[in-house]
């Protein structure tokens, strides 16, 4: 009986032992080896080319069956239009979605964080500071920043978080003691705070840590950046270059002008031009209808250099600048960039036209310069000068014109400057062109 007792009893405890041994494998078997994670960076400035990259990204990991998204996050901020459209994409795609603040999840930054399911940060990560500021570093009007406020308070909701610190990230006047924050200061949270408050899941020091929390410490990792179309785009759209691109042009083509032939200022005036609505449409700011009425607008100007009247050339101008706004990522911005260009042209038009004159380039086909001289041979009456020193007779009174009769030649003359009677003898003195001065003998 012990005999068998002993015997179940080994095999029992073997069982036990090897539970224990495979327990903390199986533990970890969930480790996402068979997952796919894409990891989207959103850096620098949000603005509507980051917009059209992530809409671009999102789409591509949806189509890839992603099992989860992670966007890694460092930005002061950027356009509020483009960043409630982000939040839109990522609210809408059917993958969960992690924010993961490396460094700074700013202003319009943090509202993308907000409209991801969970969001992590590293341990000198910030988010919050979130006020509407206009381009000239001005609070914007009350009813953007309502606007903005609503949204931000529904992007906290959406992911069950507490809207109320969402909200004093947009709004200065709301007072949170418990963060010892300075009145009328946007909140700021940092990573400690923002997990106290459930905003942040925890604090993670990388990437590495980040796909354990997850439980896809071996998945399958697709790292996605941005085409050089993209960054090409979004160097050519920064309100900085817009308005020295749409100066080069406007030099360009009235340094032509004043240049024989075409090279290369006017080269340089159309690749200006040219790099302008490619950064545009690259960033989904422009479409091809902008370029329809810039083409046209060209095609009036030139036609009015050949066809009087001006208003074909207003119409051109008037599509040209049509093309600008409708490519336009902020109207006022685009008003002030066009603005400077002109400023910029004009001042270079009045050197050109002091220095070089208009005797050269394009204005020497549409400007008349030619006199007609004598020199040049152009003669407008035949200046008789054979008839000085012939003599005649008046057959009028000279008052102080009237006729005389020369070798049987009657002709209108006129006096030296005094009256002279009917049938009186003059002399021819001198011939100017029609005109004939005698004088009575």
């Amino acid at each position: 009986m012990n005999w068998y007792l002993n015997k179940y009893l080994k095999y029992l405890l073997s069982i036990i032992f090897l539970l224990f041994f495979l327990l903390p494998v199986t533990m970890n078997a969930d480790t996402g080896k068979d997952k796919l994670v894409y990891i989207i960076p959103i850096e620098d400035d949000v603005e509507r080319g980051l917009e059209s990259f992530i809409n671009r990204v999102t789409k591509e990991a949806v189509e890839a069956n992603a099992d989860q998204v992670i966007f890694e996050i460092d930005t002061p901020g950027g356009r509020v239009d483009a960043a409630i459209n982000i939040g839109e994409i990522i609210q809408d795609i059917d993958v969960p979605t992690t924010a993961f603040i490396t460094s700074q999840a700013l202003s319009a930054g943090s509202y993308i964080a907000l409209n991801t399911d969970a969001i992590y940060m590293k341990p000198n990560a910030t988010i919050g500071s979130s006020g509407v500021i206009t381009s000239d570093g001005n609070a914007a009007d009350k009813k953007s920043q309502s606007a903005w406020l609503a949204a931000m308070k529904t992007a906290a909701s959406s992911k069950g978080r507490d809207p109320l610190y969402a909200a004093a990230m947009a709004d200065p006047n709301i007072d949170l003691p418990e963060f010892d924050a300075p009145e009328g200061e946007y909140l700021t949270l940092g990573p400690t705070q923002a997990v106290e408050v459930g905003y942040a899941k925890m604090v993670v020091n990388h990437r590495t840590a980040l796909l354990d929390e997850l439980g896809l410490t071996d998945a399958s990792i697709v790292e996605v950046d941005k085409s050089l179309a993209e960054k090409i785009a979004g160097f050519l759209t920064n309100p900085v270059v817009v308005p020295i691109l749409l100066s080069l042009a406007s030099i360009g083509l009235i340094v032509e002008l004043f240049s024989p032939g075409f090279g290369i200022p006017g080269i340089a005036g159309l690749l200006s031009l040219v790099l302008f609505f490619y950064g545009h449409i690259v960033a989904g700011l422009a479409g091809y209808e902008a370029v329809v009425l810039l083409l046209l607008g060209i095609a009036m100007i030139v036609l009015e250099l050949f066809v009087p009247g001006g208003i074909i050339g207003i119409l051109g101008i008037g599509s040209v600048v049509g093309s600008l706004f409708l490519s336009a990522e902020d109207i006022g911005q685009m008003a002030m960039s066009i603005g400077i260009a002109v400023l910029v042209t004009l001042l270079v038009s009045v050197i050109l036209f002091k220095t070089i004159g208009i005797e050269k380039g394009l204005f020497k086909h549409i400007i008349l310069k030619e006199r007609t001289t004598t020199e040049l041979g152009y003669v407008s009456t035949v200046n008789r000068l054979e008839l000085i020193g012939m003599t005649g007779v008046t057959v009028t009174p000279l008052r102080p014109s009237g006729s005389a009769v020369f070798d049987k030649e009657r002709l209108d003359v006129i006096s030296e400057g005094g009256f002279i009677d009917r049938d009186k003898s003059v002399q021819i003195i001198k011939t100017e062109g029609t005109r004939i001065v005698v004088r009575e003998k």
